[in-house]
């Protein structure tokens, strides 16, 4: 009894020793902030309804982004990201502005969980400068206060911020070349990045430069939500749209925004 007592008591010593010498697994999480074009629509966007027959295949390339964020990946990026792993949260949402966004409260719930080391990916400037729909508007100086508003405070939890450009839309195209469609608010963003020492993304000319090597046709045929009736459940009669990505374009959108996160490393 005695010696099953002591072989015991060792193997509680010996297990107590292994744990204190395994370092446990750190993970950093992703913040995604902006709007349609980030957001993730399989997770339940709205909930109750199924992505494959309400949405599909319309795709953010935040939905896809966390494929890039793998092992091997993090050690291209391992002076932003300093931990075993990443967490891809992805908070966009469609029709939202850096105005709405902050005004529903979709601010608030991101910078109540921030934690020092964690990284805020804001993409916004598609419904900012919609001028003909109010309820979303935001004038340049407006945008760059929100923006400044999100950076300082994630940077008082001791996170990092990421500017990033609004992607490109699939229009306007001049002689072969797709063209900046979001007017001055690429340039707000570059301008505050400026200001406030802010790592930043130049997505909308990445994108722009991408698209142009691949021509009009197939961008929007492969990346767009272009395609004829009949194709999917959830678009009976097609789809003319070229702000939204289909999930090959998701993808590619993702792969240039990390192409841009190694770059600042």
């Amino acid at each position: 009894m005695k010696l099953k007592f002591i072989i015991s008591l060792m193997c509680m010593v010996l297990a107590f020793l292994i744990m204190s010498f395994i370092k446990p697994k750190s993970k950093t999480t992703i913040y995604l902030i902006g709007d349609s074009t980030v957001a993730d629509y399989a997770n339940n966007y709205e909930e109750g309804k199924d992505y494959k027959k309400t949405r599909y295949p319309v795709t953010g390339w935040g939905q896809v982004f966390q494929q890039f964020l793998v092992a091997d990946s993090l050690k291209k990026v391992n002076k932003l990201i300093k931990t075993d792993s990443a967490f891809v949260d992805d908070r966009a949402r469609g029709g939202r502005s850096t105005r709405t966004f902050f005004q529903e409260g979709r601010w608030r719930s991101v910078y109540e969980n921030l934690k020092k080391g964690d990284l805020v990916l804001m993409q916004f400037g598609h419904n900012d400068a919609a001028e003909d729909r109010p309820e979303r508007y935001v004038n340049l100086e407006g945008y760059k206060e929100f923006l400044r508003l999100f950076i300082e405070q994630t940077r008082a939890k001791g996170a990092k911020p990421i500017l990033i450009t609004p992607v490109a839309r699939n229009f306007p195209w001049k002689d072969g070349k797709l063209q900046n469609i979001h007017g001055q608010y690429p340039q707000a963003v570059k301008d505050v990045a400026k200001e406030l020492n802010v790592m930043c993304i130049d997505l909308t000319q990445k994108s722009i430069d991408f698209f142009t090597k691949k021509g009009q046709p197939y961008v929007s045929e492969n990346y767009f939500m272009n395609f004829p009736a009949g194709l999917y459940e959830a678009y009976p009669d097609g789809q003319k749209d070229n702000t939204h990505f289909q999930t090959k374009g998701a993808i590619e959108v993702a792969r240039l925004v990390f192409e841009g996160m190694k770059e600042l490393n």
